[in-house]
């Protein structure tokens, strides 16, 4: 059984996370999988599980997605949209897989469209034995082009075996965000959330208060006034170990400023390989509402703050935190409200309802995903 698994990041690093987790799933089952990587090398996240075969690889500036730069930082052209595309054929050719797993598209990525289409022709020359599915996360960015996504729902029906939504109805439909949904119902099938496997062992108590930033690109504001929010908790919280997690892409200034306070009560890291065995041993969690940190944190079952990111076009934290606020799972402070004094007071609000009952979620994602897979590659 083997799968190639296309996994493009941009910004932040949640999709790799993501697609780590998924590639551990498959393998444990026994699927040979084939990682063709888009975006350049995070060394925190190696795919050990994984053939990894490196793309020509494709970054942005800043938050702006409308210009893409290729390896020596110039903007992309068409010779080198031809010649990425023409090595992930190759490496298509080389693998001879079972299934094209792609993360996103055509629900998103649109601009990676030049190769993915091509790629998607190309296994469905060797259809039925090769089956193409996509790998979609429970909430869709919003888009400013509705011919897009009608264009997406007539590329699902022509080419893909299966989307795979990474959500739990009882949550997040499908539907809320993409609206076609209802022409490919007979396509879509909900995972669960993908996050760490339940089974982790006993949980270490360390009783910190643990400020992660993701990738880090783009949590510089969060983590400064994270630092100055400290001061104004009670001494029950303030007087607690904080933990700070800058992340893999983190500016070296950032980085540098939380350093200059490592002291006996702060720790300050990159990365962390055991960040859910950090979280589920917490006090607290402050954090940014991307996918994979929430789901870690609805994995903790701690009392948690978040700061959804929403610059430029981001919408997709801002509505995960909102449902979730609403269900009493999380405490949200807007990024446009995000001050010292705010972020306290949320900080107090989310310690003094550590008990609150929570709803169940599915977060057997990753399992149920290589489960649905390898069933496709039997049939």
């Amino acid at each position: 059984m083997r799968v190639l698994f296309h996994v493009q990041h941009l910004l932040g690093v949640g999709h790799l996370r993501r697609g780590e987790l998924i590639t551990r799933a498959m393998a444990a089952r026994g699927i040979d999988v084939t990682v063709a990587l888009g975006g350049h090398p995070v060394p925190e996240m190696p795919f050990r599980e994984a053939d990894v075969v490196q793309l020509p690889p494709v970054s942005i500036e800043g938050a702006d997605f409308k210009t893409l730069y290729d390896e020596t930082g110039t903007p992309i052209d068409e010779a080198w949209r031809a010649r990425r595309t023409r090595a992930l054929i190759d490496v298509y050719e080389s693998v001879r897989p079972d299934v094209v797993l792609m993360e996103m598209f055509p629900f998103g990525r649109w601009r990676f469209r030049f190769e993915l289409v091509p790629l998607m022709e190309r296994a469905m020359r060797d259809a039925p034995r090769v089956k193409c599915v996509t790998s979609v996360r429970d909430i869709l960015v919003a888009t400013k082009h509705p011919e897009r996504a009608q264009f997406a729902a007539e590329l699902a029906r022509r080419h893909l075996a299966a989307v795979l939504v990474h959500s739990d109805p009882t949550l997040f439909t499908f539907a809320e965000t993409y609206p076609h949904a209802g022409e490919i119902a007979d396509l879509v099938s909900y995972t669960g959330y993908v996050t760490e496997a339940a089974e982790r062992g006993p949980v270490e108590t360390n009783d910190k208060v643990v400020i992660s930033a993701g990738g880090g690109a783009a949590a510089g504001n969060l983590l400064r006034t994270a630092i100055a929010a400290r001061t104004l908790c009670p001494p029950a919280i303030r007087d607690k170990v904080w933990h700070f997690l800058a992340g893999p892409r983190a500016s070296e200034a950032d980085y540098a400023g939380l350093q200059a306070m490592a002291g006996e009560r702060t720790v300050v890291e990159r990365f962390s390989p055991r960040f859910q065995a950090l979280l589920d041993g917490a006090s607290l969690s402050i954090s940014q509402a991307g996918y994979n940190t929430v789901m870690n944190l609805m994995r903790a079952k701690i009392p948690a703050v978040v700061v959804p990111y929403d610059d430029g076009e981001e919408t997709e934290q801002a509505f995960r935190s909102a449902r979730m606020a609403k269900l009493g799972l999380l405490e949200v402070v807007d990024a446009a409200e995000l001050a010292p004094e705010r972020l306290a007071a949320a900080i107090v609000e989310a310690d003094g309802r550590r008990d609150r009952p929570a709803p169940a979620i599915d977060l057997e994602g990753a399992d149920a995903t290589a489960a649905t897979i390898a069933r496709l590659i039997g049939e």
